[in-house]
C-alpha cells in the first residue's frame, strides 16, 4: 500500500523546523507533502532549501483545516493518506503497525495512532489520547482523556480496538473512503470536523481503529488553545451540526433539544468562572447553528444510520457528577 504523509501548514516555519525531521527520519518509504495553506511566513522556502525530498502542495488560500486538506489531497496520489498535524513529533517503527491492520482487514477505512504528550510524555495527549468515542448526547471524549483530565500512559490502552472516531491530528484514511465521504465538511472550518468524518464512514458501513502498538507526541494548542473563546466557539457549534447530519431524524432533534439546554448551563458555569468571552463564544454558535440548521439538515447522510453509536449514556453525569476521570472505570451503556 502507498502512503502518503500530509502535512497541512500555515504559517509554521518553527513547528516545521522542529518536527518535521522525525517525519523524514522515520517514515520509511512514505512519501512527504506539506500542503501550504498560503502562509506569509518562509515555509515553503525552509522547506524547498532544507527538505528538497519534502513534496509541497499550495492551496491559494488559508481555508482552514478542512478546506486546506480537501483542496491538497486532490493533487495527491496513495492508497493511505496519513493526515498529519505539524506540531507532532512521529516515532521508530510508527508505521508498520498501522498499515498491519489496513491489510488485515479490508473493512478498515480509518486508523489512528496512541497520541502522547509531548510536554509530559508519559500522558495522553488531550487530542485523540487512545481513542475517540461519544456519549448518547454526541460529546466527544476518549480513552485517556475525559474534558480536561487525561490519564497517565501505564500501558492500559496499548492494544488493538475499533473505536467510534479517531483525531485529525494523526489520521490515516484510505484515499478511496475519503473521496467516498467527499472529504471533510467545509462548513466546521475546523475542530471535531474528523469526528463527522468518522460518523460518516461508520454509518457508510466502515471501521475506525485504534492502534496502540503505533506512537506519536504532539505538542497541541499551536492553532487554537483550548481556553480560547474561538475554539469553544468552533467546538459546541460542530457538535451541534455533526448530531444533525449523523443521526435520524427524530433522534436528533430530540438530542438537539437536550445540547442546547446543557450547552445554556455551560454558559452559566463560564459566567461564575468570569469566562465572559466562552460565554459568549457559545451563543455565537448557537447563533450560526440556527443560521446553518437547514443546510446541514440537507447534507445527511443517505446510508442507514448505526444504531448504536454511543459507548456510555452521559459522559457529562458521569464525569461532573460521579467525578469518573479514567475512561475504564465509566458505565458503559
Amino acid at each position: 500500500m502507498r502512503i502518503a504523509v500530509v502535512i497541512l501548514n500555515w504559517n509554521g516555519e518553527v513547528l516545521l523546523e522542529r518536527y518535521l525531521p522525525s517525519v523524514v527520519q522515520h517514515s520509511g518509504d512514505a512519501e512527504i507533502f506539506v500542503v501550504d495553506n498560503a502562509s506569509t511566513d518562509n515555509s515553503v522556502a525552509f522547506i524547498k532549501t532544507n527538505y528538497p525530498s519534502v513534496k509541497i502542495v499550495q492551496n491559494s488560500e488559508n481555508g482552514g483545516f478542512t478546506k486546506g486538506y480537501n483542496d491538497g489531497l486532490k493533487s495527491i496520489d496513495a492508497d493511505i493518506y496519513c493526515l498529519l498535524n505539524s506540531d507532532i513529533e512521529v516515532t521508530e517503527g510508527w508505521l508498520p503497525p498501522i498499515l498491519k491492520v489496513f491489510s488485515e482487514d479490508k473493512e478498515v477505512a480509518i486508523v489512528q495512532p496512541k497520541i502522547m504528550d509531548l510536554m509530559r510524555p508519559d500522558y495522553f495527549e488531550y487530542a485523540g489520547a487512545g481513542g475517540g468515542f461519544i456519549d448518547q448526547l454526541g460529546y466527544p471524549f476518549c480513552r485517556g482523556r475525559i474534558f480536561q483530565d487525561l490519564e497517565k500512559d501505564n500501558g492500559q490502552y496499548d492494544d488493538v480496538t475499533e473505536i467510534f472516531w479517531a483525531t485529525g491530528a494523526c489520521m490515516f484514511i484510505k484515499k478511496e473512503v475519503y473521496w467516498e465521504l467527499n472529504g471533510f465538511d467545509e462548513h466546521y472550518f475546523a475542530h471535531q470536523e474528523e469526528v463527522d468524518l468518522c460518523w460518516r464512514a461508520k454509518n457508510n458501513g466502515h471501521k475506525v481503529f485504534y492502534v496502540g502498538t503505533s506512537k506519536v507526541y504532539h505538542l497541541g494548542g499551536s492553532t487554537l488553545s483550548n481556553m480560547n473563546p474561538k475554539k469553544t466557539y468552533l467546538n459546541f457549534r460542530n457538535s451541534l451540526f455533526s448530531i444533525t447530519k449523523n443521526l435520524p431524524r427524530r433522534k436528533a432533534l430530540t438530542i438537539i433539544m437536550l445540547r442546547l439546554l446543557l450547552d445554556g448551563i455551560a454558559a452559566i458555569r463560564f459566567i461564575f468562572q468570569f469566562r465572559f468571552r466562552h460565554c459568549l463564544a457559545i451563543l455565537r454558535a448557537h447563533l450560526s447553528f440556527y443560521r446553518h440548521f437547514r443546510k446541514m439538515y440537507k447534507r445527511r447522510e443517505k446510508a442507514n444510520f448505526i444504531q448504536k453509536y454511543y459507548y456510555t449514556k452521559s459522559i457529562v453525569w458521569q464525569h461532573f457528577v460521579h467525578h469518573v476521570k479514567n475512561f475504564n472505570d465509566l458505565v458503559k451503556h
